[in-house]
């Protein structure tokens, strides 16, 4: 069957204008051996990488689909955690830019995530109230903890003991032993959302920021497990906190209280606040990575540092204040009283400076560096990254900005677009500024300063561009000297839409006053120079009853359409501005219209969601369609066709066809609402902007696009997006309680048991096959050829048990115990089997083990029911043993071996030191008798 009617698909090419969004933190990472110098940001889906000394954009990390939603480096600088809105988590290598591990468990979007200090465990806490601990070396994850009632806002580990510390937007602050996983101290002194909270001291005081004003201090004692042993065993198991045990509640709001068996693991008191400048809620609460420095922000435009005094400087202070009250006592009285003297938690806890940033603040990082000073990363939200410098020798320190990152981007929403005539440059305005950027290096090579400006055209030649702004003036820019040139009051109100002549010689705009106004281009003599400058000069009005909302002119010039507050469109001969036609059927004023290159057809969108197309001779409408889920923004079709595209507040540009009325594509990629596009004048590209910051560019590639395909492809996005908002299923004998499986359901997962599924399938096929052509072989008493499955040719003629282990081992590390729970009973009694043969081998011995402990977790009763089974489990349990025994004495092995050579590193590094500084120290005697020698010459 032949193809009626050929599309070409429309591509994402690039996405540009976009310095960082708001959404998640900004963090300093470590990159080419230089800590302090490059930030990594959320932009959208991607994560960039900034030099900040020299403005540039150094890494991308490729996301997929979803926004970025939170950002954690690892300790050891060369990975980056980043947490997405779907709640799936992957871990970027720094050096390659390439994602390595992907982790699926979260329900919504991920709000926290924390390294332990080794690096090798990743906690998260998301949007589902649930916080999953990773094992980052396995890629997979170890369990689920359940217990919060709202949204996670900070997750920490403790370093010293194996606890982590949990707080969210329901009032708590949980402690975790991850030892026995579960909840064993709940704090709740707070009496709204606890956003944020970090460690300080050695870990022995913990800092929580609420919706007040007010930093709440605590002071943790950690209790040794080790009691009296002496204490009688009733007392003991008293003690020992059960997985059910918990101090929370509502009935006890004291913090601290000894006979609490809680108390034997951490006893945490509250030891005062400090008071914060902001009225408002914390935003974020952070600390640099050694902990002296705390930092917080709030709603507002102000970072609140304070410096947290190590041990040897609060003995140091003490010290000092004892001199000072035994003077004092000496002047008072001839007696010296030893007094009691304690530093006040101000003292301790010291406010260093503020930070005054440019605009709101969104997140910060605080880095250490060697040369003492503080810097200090801030995002803001209005597309900007700033980077401060603390001189701390300084008398009086003050925070100076080093540089701040600003050309990629505009400061507000981009509210219109153009293309010049050469699809060469783009145009974007904003209420600030107005951008020219590169098309094919995506450079932004011309900024200029406007007002809020709503509609813009390039003026035929493209050397000049006129902006239509919000008060009503109509802007004309000069792009070789990026100057304004003239401006003039257009309209009363907002100038709303604006359109070029196709005659190329003047242009219309339509505004909030209730007019039309006709312009028309002239050269002026200038003043300052001999040369005549462009000019525009008004010529006529039209005069309409309601807003004007858009203007657009039919190609042949004799039509005129006007877009009205009062949901019509009415149509003029330009010539004599007599009316013409009135289009009504829209149930919301008409927001953006468009007419094709050959004038039979005007498409019109509207608030009301919806796309009407007309046909121009009669103003009769062909067809009403549903385009979008919110209001169509705007609306614009491909040059020297019938195709037209939509961009809505649903976030979704689609191109639709004008003859057929079929929906044609969806182009997916913004966040937010897209509020404009603009299409080249030869038709390759569309370029779009977005409530999310970002400009998007997308390009006609050379595919055709199949409608029947692409409604297929839309059903199976349809079908893996239900998968995954099923049910999870439930694991035989696992208690809903407060811990669970870390992994979740997926498409992924599914497709993995199913591969599974298939590979032992064929196994079955296989042996049956060949006890089948064994028969034959001895009941005609010679061999005859055996032919080879396909399958396991391509594997290079391999056995079909190692095709199975071969599809086993391809399943990702944080799938496994996903796609087992979903794999039917009546395939484990052969990987039983299987495994069984595959561990006798001494192959995969971990990764085999992991799968057989798990699958006699979750189908014990099956199993220890069957009797077909109770030989091959007594098999297993052999040859386990036996081979977990020499993995561990061969891991043994190469760890003393590892030691060794670690110790005979150091000590040839420590032979090196000092004879380094034995030749440092020569060189400096020789040096010395030298100068000495000449000074005696010279006498």
């Amino acid at each position: 069957m032949g193809l009626t009617r050929q599309y070409l698909r429309y591509e994402p090419a690039a996405l540009f204008g976009l310095v960082a969004s708001a959404r998640a933190g900004v963090a300093f990472v470590a990159l080419r051996g230089e800590r302090g110098r490059y930030v990594a940001v959320p932009a959208c889906e991607h994560v960039f990488v900034w030099d900040t000394r020299k403005g540039e954009k150094v890494l991308i990390l490729k996301g997929l689909k979803q926004q970025v939603s939170c950002l954690c480096p690892s300790p050891d600088g060369l990975h980056l955690a980043v947490g997405y809105e779907d709640g799936a988590i992957r871990i970027f290598n720094l050096l390659s830019g390439e994602s390595a591990i992907t982790f699926n468990g979260h329900r919504a979007a991920v709000t926290a995530l924390q390294y332990d200090h080794l690096g090798g465990r990743l906690v998260s806490g998301s949007k589902d109230t649930e916080v999953i601990v990773w094992d980052v070396i396995n890629e997979s994850g170890l369990y689920r903890l359940r217990g919060h009632k709202d949204v996670i806002t900070q997750v920490l580990f403790l370093k010293e003991k194996n606890l982590l510390v949990t707080c969210a937007k329901d009032t708590l602050v949980k402690w975790w032993d991850l030892d026995t996983q579960h909840c064993f101290k709940t704090l709740v002194g707070h009496r709204a959302e606890v956003w944020g909270m970090a460690l300080l001291s050695k870990e022995k005081r913990l800092i929580t920021g609420s919706a007040d004003s007010e930093l709440r201090v605590w002071d943790l004692t950690y209790i040794q497990e080790v009691e009296d042993p002496d204490e009688p065993e009733s007392k003991k198991s008293k003690g020992s906190s059960s997985p059910g045990a918990e101090e929370n509640t509502e009935e006890d709001e004291t913090l601290e209280l000894d006979e609490h068996p809680e108390e034997r693991i951490v006893k945490c008191s509250k030891v005062g606040s400090i008071m914060r400048e902001g009225r408002d809620r914390v935003v974020t609460l952070g600390t640099d990575r050694m902990g002296k420095f705390l930092a917080c922000h709030g709603t507002d435009t102000v970072l609140e540092v304070f410096s947290v005094l190590s041990e040897e400087e609060i003995q140091k202070k003490l010290e000092k204040k004892m001199k000072k009250a035994r003077k004092k006592a000496r002047q008072n009285s001839e007696e010296e009283p030893e007094r009691s003297v304690e530093l006040s938690l101000q003292e301790e806890i010291h406010r260093v400076t503020n930070v005054k940033a440019s605009s709101k603040i969104k997140s910060f990082d605080l880095i250490l560096s060697p040369k003492g000073e503080l810097k200090m990363a801030l995002l803001l939200q209005n597309n900007v990254i700033e980077l401060y410098n603390l001189d701390l020798s300084a008398q009086v320190p003050q925070a100076v900005r080093v540089s701040r990152i600003t050309i990629g981007g505009h400061r507000s929403d981009v509210r219109t677009l153009a293309f010049s005539s050469d699809n060469i440059a783009v145009l974007s305005a904003a209420a600030e500024s107005v951008k020219i950027w590169n098309r094919s290096t995506l450079q932004c090579i011309r900024t200029m300063e406007c007002e809020y400006a709503l509609c813009s055209l390039f003026v035929p030649g493209d050397r000049q561009v006129i902006i239509g702004t919000k008060t009503g003036k109509l802007q004309l820019y000069d792009l070789a000297s990026g100057s304004l040139i003239e401006t003039l009051d257009a309209h009363d109100g907002a100038v709303w839409s604006i359109a070029l002549s196709p005659d190329q010689h003047g242009f219309v705009t339509g505004g909030a006053d209730k007019c039309v106004k006709f312009w028309e281009f002239e050269l002026v003599k200038d003043e300052s120079s001999v040369q005549k400058r462009l000019s525009m000069k008004h010529v006529r009005v039209l005069q309409l009853d309601e807003d004007v909302l858009c203007v657009r002119y039919s190609p042949n010039q004799k039509l005129l359409a006007v877009s009205l507050l009062d949901c019509t469109v009415k149509v003029f001969y330009v010539d004599t501005l007599k009316f013409f036609l009135s289009l009504y059927g829209h149930k919301l004023p008409v927001l953006c219209m468009d007419i094709c290159y050959d004038g039979t057809l005007i498409a019109t969108g509207s608030a009301d969601r919806n796309v009407k197309i007309w046909g121009l001779d009669f103003g009769d409408c062909h067809r009403s369609l549903f385009a979008h889920d919110d209001s169509v923004m705007y609306l614009q079709f491909v040059p020297k066709s019938h195709l037209f595209f939509t961009a809505g507040k649903d976030s979704k540009i689609k191109q639709w066809d004008a003859d057929k009325f079929e929906h044609i594509q969806t182009l997916e990629g913004h966040h937010q609402e897209v509020w404009c596009l603009a299409l080249s004048p030869n038709g390759d590209y569309v370029v779009s902007a977005s409530h999310d910051k970002s400009l998007r560019l997308w390009e006609r590639t050379r595919e055709p696009l199949i409608l029947e395909e692409e409604r297929e492809m839309q059903r199976e996005a349809e079908y893996e997006e239900s998968v995954a908002k099923e049910e999870q299923p439930v694991v035989a004998g696992e208690r809903q309680g407060e811990t669970g499986l870390a992994g979740k359901k997926t498409i992924e997962t599914i497709k993995a048991a199913e591969r599974i599924m298939e590979a032992i399938e064929l196994y079955r096929e296989e042996t049956a096959k060949l006890k089948e052509h064994n028969a034959i072989c001895k009941a005609a008493g010679k061999e005859v050829p055996f032919p080879v499955n396909p399958i396991l040719r391509a594997y290079g003629n391999i056995t079909p048990s190692a095709y199975v282990l071969e599809v086993f081992k391809k399943v990702k590390s944080s799938e496994l115990e996903e796609s087992l729970l979903v794999l039917p009973f009546s395939y484990v009694p052969d990987l039983l089997r299987l495994f069984n043969e595959y561990i006798q081998l001494g192959s995969d011995v971990e990764l085999l083990c992991r799968a057989l402990l798990f699958l006699l977790k979750i189908h014990f009763g099956q199993i220890t029911s069957n009797q077909m089974l109770v030989t091959v489990i007594e098999n297993l349990k052999k040859t386990t043993i036996s081979r977990v025994s020499e993995a561990r004495d061969v891991l043994g092995f190469n760890m003393a071996g590892l030691q060794f050579l670690k110790r005979e590193i150091e000590a040839k590094d420590e032979v090196t030191f000092f004879a380094d500084a034995t030749e440092r120290f020569e060189e400096k005697k020789r040096k010395r008798k030298k100068k000495e020698k000449m000074v005696l010459a010279v006498l």
